[in-house]
């Protein structure tokens, strides 16, 4: 079985082929301005990769409240033209094989419950964090979702009265800020803001303690509400070796100035990173479409 893999995020789509249980051919390409450019970009994809292989299907990762049995993309997210029409079938009319989708953190959620660092956990949460941050709840290794498709959007979550979540813990956006206020011309990403706060550029440094803040704050809401088995945090920050330190320790503070010491933190980063969303998205692509019966058809 071969399945060309979507995953749309706010600056990049990310894209690979599974094949032989396992994702290849990784690439990506900026995430285009509207909707006609994005099914031309993906098309170019999907129709590289027909070339060398048999393809039975396509598996998409997208943001926003994704509801996968009615085809729509509910809610907002950092591409706003996804949103709001039945898009499955333009993309299956578009690629002319069967199509799953899915929400981005509910992949990477699928992901590590299948073979991931959640394998062997019964309840947890998930935070993806980039452009804003995505959330997923799995309970009994189930996604629980809610009766709006609102289950597990963290993102939302105000934390100052005024800001979400999303604003004071996403990378991108506090690296926006940052760049603003010592006057850069150019767009400064996650990457660049934490090399200056490595390097102990003083006001670097305060926009990342800001942003641990931020999502330790997070965390330790979540972890009251659900207390879980497991919190496991993705998106491109999980590759920092210092994150999940940092993390539980300021959790850790929150729970013991609030005298709520006896939860008990299990904060763990993803197994497949970058990966997941991808990887996820073909686990849905599994549970939901009967694509052997496109094989033999």
């Amino acid at each position: 079985m071969s399945i060309v893999v979507f995953d749309i995020g706010g600056s990049a789509v990310k894209f690979g082929l599974w094949e032989n249980e396992g994702l290849s051919n990784k690439g990506s390409f900026y995430t285009p301005k509207n909707w006609d450019d994005m099914k031309e970009e993906m098309m170019k994809v999907y129709h590289n990769f027909t070339k060398n292989y048999s393809v039975n299907g396509v598996a998409i990762s997208a943001p926003g409240a994704v509801d996968a049995k009615e085809g729509i993309i509910n809610g907002i997210s950092a591409v706003p033209y996804l949103h709001y029409f039945p898009i499955k079938k333009e993309w299956e009319d578009l690629f002319g094989v069967p199509v799953s989708m899915e929400n981005d953190a509910n992949c990477a959620a699928l992901a590590e419950v299948w073979h991931g660092a959640a394998k062997n956990i019964q309840h947890a949460l998930f935070l993806i964090i980039g452009s804003g941050i995505g959330g997923s709840v799995v309970i009994d290794r189930k996604l629980f979702k809610g009766k709006d498709l609102f289950g597990g959007e963290f993102g939302y979550m105000l934390l100052d009265g005024e800001h979400t979540l999303s604003e004071m813990g996403s990378p991108v956006q506090t690296a926006k800020r940052y760049g603003k206020e010592i006057g850069l011309d150019t767009v400064v990403d996650g990457k660049y803001l934490f090399k200056e706060a490595d390097r102990g550029e003083p006001l670097a440094v305060k926009y990342v303690n800001g942003l641990i803040d931020a999502l330790a704050r997070g965390i330790y809401n979540l972890s009251i509400s659900f207390n879980p088995d497991m919190v496991v945090i993705g998106g491109g920050i999980s590759v920092r070796e210092d994150l999940i330190q940092r993390l539980h320790e300021r959790t850790s503070f929150y729970l013991e100035r609030q005298k709520a010491q006896d939860v008990k933190l299990n904060i763990q980063v993803c197994k497949f990173h970058n990966d997941a969303n991808l990887i996820g998205a073909v686990a849905h692509f599994e549970q939901t479409v009967d694509y052997k019966k496109n094989i033999m058809s």
